[in-house]
């Protein structure tokens, strides 16, 4: 879930740069690991006082503060550990700005580094905090989580019998954290089930293969990229090669999955995104002060050769997913087809405290090529699919807009232009289905038949091909 201006430790033997910036999921903490960054800004308290010009003002609450962390050091119940009431107090200031911001404690940030390489220990889950409880965003591919049945939106209310109300995020993560091997009980309430459920799970290490491929048939590629970390970009371009040597020369259209993905590495989502464009603005950042926004331009090269894409997204396609979903969207070189994606349009600069972790803070919005801010509002599809027939009547999956403080969105009345048609041929979309059929299976990741977004995304590849056979096939 890191977004950063340059590489991170590990990549591609390049050291750290000084600054780093995320783009990762709802604010969230990955249950066996977190993220990672860097920055170093002016203090905090200086810059306040400098900018509102009320510099007695300031250090009079500065002076409150200490009289309360005095209070509390001498008249608290039992005694109080002093790091551990500050670094609370640290995160409490963060977390009141929006859902995003936070403080992350030497371990933390330690956490953070190894997850972002693209290995970390634990569960398996990308998870956010509301009403008290860990909502889970998205199970990782072919973890613990996702093999024990956990599903977006799933509160966890317990963590081996004891309730999870009165720890922060991060509390809650640390204890679903832990040795390769060793079990943790979850107790979890689900949306439409009355009762809670009870998973036992088995900790191990996470390894989440990041891109999984597959043929469609003799003729579709499909490529389902789990989240945006430090190998995503290699793993994509070794899946299409892959998907192109199998198809022999009969490849038609590629499918480009970005459901339940969380997010990631900015630079990744810049990469993955030029790995389809010749041209054009991929991403913008626009910041607190005008001259520190930021543009990402795309290179030539389009490592399908021209071949007609189609991205898939969902109400938990977040951050670094919706970056390259604007971009392919904005350029016209893919039809976006789904749901509605989270929402997630703000950037998180991670800044290490030396010795004391570092934290994470909210800098700047981000912008699709077109000038548009998802922020609290996503992705909007080309072609609306659902899932399944129930998702029609279903109470709407939360999303950025629904977390507290989340930023608004500021296109306000500087709309951006609308979008340029899709230029489908004329017949085209009308042969996909809004939705499954009455009686459709259920679906069974093992079974990608039963995967009706995947199949409409096929079907319509293959209409496209039928209508307009004189574009360039995938070499």
């Amino acid at each position: 879930m890191l977004a950063a201006e340059g590489s991170l430790t590990g990549m591609r033997g390049h050291r750290m740069k000084p600054k780093m910036r995320m783009v990762g999921v709802v604010a969230a903490a990955f249950a066996a690991g977190a993220v990672l960054g860097p920055v170093v800004l002016p203090p905090v308290v200086s810059a306040f006082a400098q900018e509102t010009g009320n510099r007695a003002e300031t250090y009079r609450l500065l002076n409150l503060f200490g009289d309360i962390f005095e209070r509390v050091r001498a008249e608290y119940v039992e005694p109080v550990n002093d790091r551990e009431v500050i670094e609370s107090a640290i995160n409490g200031m963060l977390q009141g700005l929006d859902p995003h911001s936070s403080y992350m404690n030497a371990r933390s940030f330690r956490d953070m580094q190894v997850q972002t390489r693209g290995e970390f220990g634990g569960l398996g889950i990308e998870v956010s905090q509301e009403g008290g409880y860990v909502k889970v965003i998205s199970p990782i591919d072919d973890t613990p989580a996702a093999r024990a049945g956990v599903k977006p939106g799933d509160l966890i209310t317990h963590l081996n019998g004891s309730s999870v109300q009165g720890l922060t995020l991060q509390e809650a993560v640390e204890q679903m954290r832990g040795e390769r091997g060793t079990t943790i009980k979850l107790t979890i309430r689900r949306p439409g089930t009355e009762t809670p459920i009870e998973l036992s799970l088995t900790r191990d290490v996470i390894r989440p293969q990041v891109a999984r491929f597959r043929m469609e048939g003799n003729d579709i590629g499909y490529v389902r990229l789990s989240s945006f970390n430090e190998q995503t970009d290699a793993a994509l371009r070794r899946a299409v090669t892959s998907l192109r040597q199998q198809a022999g020369g009969n490849l038609k259209g590629l499918i480009l999955d970005l459901r339940n993905n969380p997010g990631g590495l900015l630079d990744q989502a810049v990469q993955v995104s030029d790995d389809f464009l010749e041209q054009g603005e991929i991403v913008s950042t626009r910041a607190r002060r005008a001259d520190e926004g930021q543009r990402w331009n795309a290179k030539p090269g389009d490592i399908t050769d021209g071949l007609r894409v189609v991205v898939l997204v969902n109400g938990g396609s977040a951050s670094a997913s919706e970056i390259v979903a604007g971009a392919l969207q904005d350029h016209r070189r893919a039809i976006v087809l789904g749901t509605r994606s989270f929402g997630k349009g703000s950037v998180q600069t991670v800044m290490p405290i030396p010795g004391n972790g570092a934290i994470r803070l909210t800098t700047a919005r981000y912008y699709t090529p077109s000038g548009r801010s998802i922020q609290a509002t996503g992705i909007n599809p080309d072609i609306e699919v659902l899932a399944t027939r129930e998702e029609a009547n279903a109470p709407l999956r939360d999303r950025e807009a629904d977390l507290r403080r989340a930023l608004r969105n500021d296109n306000g009345s500087a709309e951006a232009p609308p979008l340029p048609p899709t230029n489908l041929p004329a017949g085209v979309a009308e042969k996909v289905s809004r939705m499954p059929p009455e009686g459709a299976p259920a679906f069974d990741p093992t079974k990608p038949e039963t995967d009706f977004q995947a199949q409409q995304a096929a079907a319509l590849l293959r209409a496209w091909a039928a209508a307009d056979p004189q574009r360039r096939a995938g070499r």
